[in-house]
């Protein structure tokens, strides 16, 4: 592989049998950037959300109108669990989903989680391009963003890896990642 990044053989190997875990507010770049670290390392890729959807047998947003949030995190909790069993692989999760005490709790004993921290303009100009996500469904889905923000940055400081990204390209955010999962296991050359 590339001489920028660390020996792939070895981290994966140090990374065993856990799946790398990418966390963050919707818009942060979980899936783009966890499609892209599934190709360079050559693990499956599995978005959590994707899973809920095909086991509920509708979109998230239909399962949030019709049982509400409630009914929805604990659909995401054992999605997640179930999903864990599966690694190694990168997982992409919902926004809301490292908030679960339970759910961070698997990650931590399955995963290497990884926070995808964006900046707020970023978040906003990206999650205002699709208007399936439940909770910005409000007279100022900006102003919801932020206080998301404000609520959700401090659990997901939590994560094994924080990663600044927003600036970077997929491409970049991917290869940061996983020298950051190297360094991290202790595998990096």
């Amino acid at each position: 592989m590339s001489a920028d990044l660390p020996d792939l053989e070895d981290l994966k190997a140090a990374l065993g049998v856990r799946s790398i875990v990418l966390v963050g507010l919707m818009g942060a770049g979980k899936t783009s950037v966890g499609r892209r670290l599934s190709q360079i390392l050559n693990l499956p890729f599995v978005d959590a959300d994707t899973e809920i959807e095909e086991a509920a047998g509708c979109t998230i947003a239909d399962f949030f109108e019709i049982y509400g949030e409630p009914a929805f995190r604990e659909g995401e909790e054992r999605v997640i669990e179930r999903l864990l069993k599966d690694g190694p692989q990168v997982l992409s999760t919902g926004g809301g989903a490292f908030m679960s005490d339970v759910t961070r709790q698997r990650i931590t004993e399955h995963g290497v989680s990884i926070w995808l921290d964006t900046d707020i303009d970023t978040l906003i100009k990206r999650t205002s391009r699709r208007n399936d996500r439940p909770l910005l469904n409000t007279s100022d889905p900006a102003e919801t963003l932020r206080k998301l923000m404000n609520v959700r940055n401090p659990v997901y400081a939590e994560a094994d890896i924080r990663l600044v990204s927003g600036t970077e390209t997929v491409e970049n955010s991917a290869k940061l990642a996983i020298r950051a999962i190297a360094d991290y296991l202790g595998s990096a050359n």
